[in-house]
C-alpha cells in the first residue's frame, strides 16, 4: 500500500522590507524670494542676448536706464555691502534679544540665502540643472548659457569646477550630510559646448572622516568632463546660527 505523498513544507511569508528611514536634507540658509528667482533667470536671458548681439542697439540704452533707476529704487533697501547675519554675533544678539526676528532687526547685515541646493536658481551667476538623487549615486542634466563661455562656443573650464562643486554639494546636501569642500580636481577629456542640453552622473561614499565624490558629464555618450571632489563630514548641531528675513518696513 503506498503511503501519501507529504506536501512539501512551505517557507513563512517574507515580513516586507521596511522602506529606508526618511533623510533630513542639509539646509543653511534662507530661501530665496520668488522675486528673487524670477530675476536670476531674467538676467541670465537677457545677458546671453546682449552677449550675442553684432551692434550697439538703442534697446541697450533702455535697459541701462532702467537697471539704473532699479539700482537707485533697491540701494536703501537692500544692504548688499555688509556680511551676512550669520555667527557668533547674530546669535549672541538673539539671546540677549529673546527673539530671532528681534535679533534680526537689530543687526545690521544682509539676509543669508540658502547655497546648499539650485543656487542658480536665484543667482545667475551660477549654471541651472536638473538633478536626481537615488541614494549615492544621482544625476541630471544642464545647459550651459552663452555668459559662461570660454574658447568659442565652449564653456569656460571654470565654470566646470564651479558647477560640480555645486551639484556635488547639492548631492550631499540632499541625503542630509555634508562639509566644507577640501579637494576638488577635474580632467578635461572634450570640449565642453554651450545651449546643449548635457548629462552628468555622481557617485558618492561617506566612509571615513571625509566624504569622497565622483562626477561625470556627457554629451551623448561622450565623456566632456571629470571631477573628483573631497569633503570634510560636517556636524549641522554646530552649524552657526542664520538671521531670518527681517518685517517688512
Amino acid at each position: 500500500m503506498t503511503q501519501p505523498i507529504p506536501a512539501p513544507a512551505t517557507a513563512p511569508p517574507a515580513a516586507p522590507a521596511s522602506a529606508p528611514a526618511p533623510v533630513e536634507p542639509w539646509v543653511f540658509g534662507v530661501a530665496p524670494l520668488a522675486q528673487t528667482a524670477e530675476a536670476a533667470a531674467r538676467l541670465r536671458r537677457v545677458t546671453g542676448l546682449v552677449l550675442a548681439l553684432e551692434h550697439e542697439d538703442p534697446a541697450v540704452e533702455t535697459l541701462l536706464a532702467a537697471l539704473e533707476e532699479a539700482e537707485r529704487s533697491l540701494e536703501p533697501h537692500s544692504p548688499a555691502g555688509g556680511p551676512p547675519r550669520v555667527g557668533t554675533a547674530y546669535a549672541g544678539e538673539a539671546a540677549e534679544a529673546g527673539s530671532a526676528e528681534e535679533a534680526g532687526e537689530a543687526l545690521s547685515g544682509r539676509v543669508y540665502l540658502d547655497h546648499s541646493r539650485n543656487i542658480g536658481a536665484f543667482n545667475p551667476m551660477f549654471p541651472e540643472y536638473e538633478l536626481t538623487v537615488a541614494g549615492d549615486h544621482a544625476e541630471g542634466t544642464v545647459t550651459f548659457p552663452i555668459a559662461y563661455e570660454g574658447p568659442p562656443g565652449l564653456v569656460h573650464g571654470g565654470f566646470l569646477a564651479l558647477f560640480f562643486d555645486a551639484v556635488i554639494q547639492h548631492h550631499n546636501c540632499d541625503l542630509g550630510l555634508a562639509g566644507k569642500t577640501a579637494g576638488l580636481s577635474l580632467r578635461y577629456r572634450r570640449p565642453t559646448p554651450l545651449l546643449t542640453e548635457l548629462k552628468f552622473v555622481l557617485s558618492r561614499s561617506a566612509d571615513g572622516p571625509r566624504i569622497s565624490s565622483t562626477g561625470q558629464l556627457f554629451a551623448g555618450d561622450r565623456l566632456l568632463c571629470e571631477a573628483a571632489m573631497d569633503a570634510v563630514k560636517g556636524d549641522r548641531s554646530r552649524l552657526p546660527a542664520v538671521s531670518p528675513r527681517r518685517a517688512p518696513s
